[in-house]
């Protein structure tokens, strides 16, 4: 389903949660069929529980690979995302916890490892983001939490799983369209998103000879549960029109940009960031 209306709502616990959306967000396109792409590798997806890393997750799903989902505290959302995955055929390995702490991420790696022997993919796609109207309300914790979840996480995953990645394995980063054209909104985020797409540069320099890719994803306004649990109801009901296609997009139309990062289809593509963004010229 392409939304085209979203009526206003506003939740307010962060993360927010899938169940209490309106429409739901379209996570399993019943048209994508699985080939075998992935077939027999394991992904670490982090933020996995539900939108963006709920889509790539059942992609991943589709194409034959096992899961493994880092997420912080959305249980019933991430049992949801589970059962999808099943429902294709494959395993799912729930771990609850903050991936902006080095030990948790350590164990994330651990206990993929010891489940299924092995790590394959890396998906960095936890973030959050708060609204602030000037510089000056942000205050250092916030901007430390930013920073904490959205950028330091990634650097503690991929330290805790490169140990276990071979050559052929793939990381890729969440980032976004923010990074590129910023927001006077969202600061701290725009600035962490920015830092992600650097990050996946410099690490895929780092790690190519090694014959391991490193790619990005930078979406525009995707229907996720961080936007009705970050903005006020009015800027809900609007959100997603200022884009060239004029409506927000949903996750299934973007786990496809990781499913092709992932598999042999972009074998000769690395340090590079993919757009689905409802047709933003970003020139990124």
């Amino acid at each position: 389903m392409e939304t085209t209306e979203i009526p206003e709502q506003h939740q307010t616990r962060q993360p927010g949660l899938e169940t209490e959306m309106e429409p739901k967000p379209d996570s399993t396109a019943e048209e994508y069929k699985g080939s075998g792409k992935l077939k027999s590798r394991v992904a670490i997806i982090t933020g996995g529980d539900s939108g963006i890393g709920r889509a790539v997750a059942v992609a991943f799903a589709k194409e034959g690979a096992d899961i493994v989902i880092a997420y912080l505290n959305e249980h019933g959302d991430a049992d949801a995302t589970k059962s999808e995955v099943e429902q294709c055929g494959r395993k799912c390995l729930l771990i609850a916890g903050d991936v902006g702490d080095e030990k948790f991420c350590a164990e994330v790696a651990a206990k993929a490892v010891s489940a299924f022997g092995r790590i394959d993919i890396v998906v960095n796609n936890a973030a959050e983001q708060h609204v602030r109207e000037n510089i000056l309300d942000i205050d250092n914790a916030q901007l430390e939490r930013t920073f904490r979840t959205n950028i330091f996480s990634m650097f503690h995953m991929v330290k805790a799983a490169l140990p276990h990645l071979k050559k052929g394995a793939c990381i890729i980063n969440t980032t976004s369209v923010t990074a590129y054209k910023g927001s006077p909104h969202l600061l701290d985020y725009s600035a962490t998103k920015g830092a992600i797409v650097s990050f996946t540069r410099s690490l895929s320099l780092q790690l190519i000879e090694q014959g391991i890719r490193v790619n990005a994803v930078a979406p525009g306004p995707i229907w996720t549960p961080l936007i009705p649990s970050t903005f006020s109801p009015e800027k809900v009901g609007s959100f997603g029109k200022d884009v060239p296609m004029k409506r927000p997009g949903q996750p299934d139309e973007v786990a496809p940009c990781y499913v092709f990062l992932a598999s042999r289809d972009s074998s000769y593509i690395a340090g590079q960031v993919l757009h689905p963004n409802g047709g933003t010229i970003v020139n990124g």
